[in-house]
């Protein structure tokens, strides 16, 4: 359970960042993230 709450923030302000810095990338972002919160969820 831990794991998954100090990993979804940590995640999140990474990839607001970088949107931010590189606006093309949102897709790419996005999917990685719902992929990491799928695994994490299985994990747990």
């Amino acid at each position: 359970m831990n794991i998954s709450l100090s990993l979804t923030p940590l995640i999140s302000l990474i990839a607001g960042i970088l949107i931010l810095v590189m606006p093309k990338l949102l897709n790419y972002i996005i999917a990685l993230y719902l992929i990491i919160i799928g695994i994490v969820g299985l994990v747990k």
